[in-house]
């Protein structure tokens, strides 16, 4: 059983409700949430018959030194086999003396021990002679 009676008059329908809580029965101050959005009022700072405690004495503390040793990080390098100890870029060659390729022949063919022993290792890079 529907009546057929406008929710709002005709005059209500075409005006947005009021702001105020007092301009247009706006349910203002009345109920729970009457003050909703309103700044409260701040407590006491305590309940009466609370006594503050002092505020404690700073604490000392004893001059304690700390050392602090700081490891170096570890220093990541490739090392390359066969590689020059001086310059750190050639690559060691392999070279015969003459001392070794003549007793290579004289003495065929313990002197193939004697010739590998001769050999001289040599940087094309800086030029240095190892033994």
């Amino acid at each position: 059983m529907e009546s057929k009676r406008p929710l709002l008059a005709e005059e209500d329908r075409d005006r947005p409700p009021a702001y105020s809580p007092g301009a247009g029965g706006g349910g203002g101050g009345a109920g729970p949430h009457g003050n909703y959005g309103a700044i409260p009022h701040a407590p006491p700072p305590y309940a009466p018959g609370y006594v503050v405690p002092p505020i404690p004495p700073p604490h000392s503390f004893p001059n304690t030194t700390y050392t602090i040793i700081q490891q170096p990080l570890p220093t990541t390098s490739v090392v390359v086999v066969g590689g020059c100890p001086a310059c750190r870029v050639g690559v060691l060659e392999d070279t015969f003396t003459c001392l070794g390729v003549l007793c290579a022949i004289a003495f065929f063919p313990v002197g193939i021990l004697f010739c590998l022993a001769l050999r001289q290792r040599r940087c094309p890079n800086c030029g240095a002679t190892f033994g």
